[in-house]
This record gives C-alpha cells, sequence and structure tokens, in this order.
C-alpha cells in the first residue's frame, strides 16, 4: 500500500494559513464597506431619542392640566395620596416649555429623571458612534438607592411639611 502524502504547501513557514487581502480589497463579504454597519449602530439610540422626543411633544401639545386628556392617577384617586409620578405630565409640558421652575413644582423627581435619561443617551449615543457597546450596571445597591430616594420623596410629598411638593 502506497502511503499518501500532502500536497505540498506554497506559503512559507510561519506565514498565516490565510493571508490578509491585497490593499483596496473590501473587507466584508459581498464588497460592502463598514459605512452601513456605523448608521446601523447609530438606529437604537436614534429611535429612543425619537420616541421620547415624540412623547414629549405629544405632552408638550395637549396640556395635562386641562381635565379629561389623560387618565387621573388610581392611587390619587382612591387614597388622596401623590404618588412619585404624580405631576409628571405636568413637569414635561412647563419643561417643554421652556419653564424650569414650573417643571421642578410639578414633580422634582421626574426632572432628575429626565436629565438623568439625557446623560444616559448622550453617553449611549457616543459609546454606538465609536462602535463600543453600553449597558448601564446597575448593581443592587444601585437599585436599592434609587428605590430609597423614589420612597422619601413619596413619603415627604405626602406630609404637611412637603406641600411645595405636590403638583
Amino acid at each position: 500500500m502506497a502511503a499518501v502524502h500532502p500536497a505540498p504547501s506554497h506559503r512559507a513557514p510561519g506565514a498565516p494559513e490565510h493571508p490578509a487581502p491585497p490593499p483596496g480589497t473590501p473587507s466584508h463579504p459581498a464588497g460592502r464597506s463598514s459605512a452601513p454597519r456605523a448608521s446601523r449602530r447609530l438606529l437604537a439610540p436614534l429611535g429612543a431619542l425619537l420616541a421620547v422626543a415624540a412623547a414629549f411633544a405629544y405632552v408638550g401639545a395637549v396640556d395635562p392640566n386641562d381635565p379629561g386628556h389623560y387618565p387621573v392617577c388610581p392611587l390619587r384617586q382612591c387614597t388622596g395620596l401623590w404618588c412619585p409620578g404624580c405631576g409628571g405630565l405636568r413637569s414635561a409640558h412647563a419643561l417643554v416649555h421652556g419653564d424650569l421652575t414650573g417643571a421642578l413644582t410639578a414633580n422634582a423627581a421626574a426632572v432628575a429623571g429626565y436629565g438623568l435619561f439625557a446623560v444616559c443617551w448622550g453617553v449611549w449615543m457616543v459609546r454606538a458612534a465609536q462602535g463600543r457597546a453600553w449597558a448601564p450596571a446597575l448593581r443592587r445597591g444601585h437599585l436599592w438607592t434609587l428605590g430609597a430616594l423614589l420612597t422619601l420623596f413619596t413619603v415627604v410629598r405626602n406630609l404637611p411639611l412637603g406641600g411645595w411638593l405636590h403638583p
């Protein structure tokens, strides 16, 4: 029986098995450049911004201070207590119209949330443009702190001394 020998290799010892393509050759299959991938990376943050902008535009156009446009808070309706979200729509409406004081008066926690969203969105957009993934690293302690702050805000706004936090 004859021994089977592999076909001779025409590459130098230590050279990669698949050499790099010559300069000017597209690096993606089917001749696609990396430009579409860069624009695709921005779709999610831009889509999120579009959705938030549309929601703010709607709330800016339809005044939540006029009764009948939005549902009443069930907690407020059943118990008479202000929840942490009560006044959030009024706050957004005031912010759209450039009234920061009115927005803070309606719901200071919501304004802080809008600011936090803006910062997180900015970081997300920059990292997406750079081609780097980003997800906020929320640990258990962060969530407990956020919950404690919202609980404190809710308790204080329902006490007589917290009347200035009512919408």
